[in-house]
């Protein structure tokens, strides 16, 4: 699914969170996050932390994929990157 406004983000969350079984404040408490950042996470609030986004989505299960034009090129130089510091060890 292609997520491309904080609103659909928002959405996708709230529609978990129903299916889980969990209400906004036993979300914020398994994520770690204030039930006011969960609020915000489903209103579509587009100044939400990254970190809080991935806390959300841990708990629900909801993978995130990086896409683009040069993500191949991006994962082989990261893949270079790693190997080379586990080489300077």
């Amino acid at each position: 699914m292609n997520a491309n406004s904080s609103e659909t983000v928002g959405e996708v969350v709230r529609y978990h969170r129903r299916r889980a079984g969990l209400s906004q404040h036993g979300l914020a408490e398994l994520a770690g996050v204030g039930k006011t950042s969960v609020f915000d996470v489903e209103k579509g609030k587009r100044t939400t932390r990254l970190a809080t986004l991935m806390a959300v989505f841990r708990v629900l299960n909801i993978d995130v994929q990086l896409d683009g034009p040069l993500m191949a090129e991006c994962r082989m130089a990261l893949e270079q990157k790693s190997s080379a510091d586990r080489g300077a060890v």
